[in-house]
């Protein structure tokens, strides 16, 4: 698993795949998260990556974010 590092342990935009999930590089997001508080091409620095266990997306995406924040926040989501 990457180190995280001040900027996180990876960078990147938010986007959607066709089967409706939002990804950020190889990294599924948090469906609700994003919804609340993101938009599409919103730049995220992703903080804590975890194992995906969906059946649903787990070829597309083995691993999924659940703690990420847009790039230049100080705060975490």
């Amino acid at each position: 698993m990457p180190k995280e590092t001040k900027k996180g342990l990876y960078q990147g935009i938010i986007e959607k795949d066709a089967k409706g999930n939002y990804f950020c590089g190889p990294y599924l997001l948090d469906y609700q998260l994003v919804e609340s508080n993101f938009r599409l091409g919103d730049k995220v620095s992703i903080k804590k990556i975890v194992g995906n266990t969906s059946r649903k997306s787990f070829e597309d995406y083995p691993q999924k974010s659940i703690k990420f924040s847009l790039v230049g926040e100080d705060n975490d989501n």
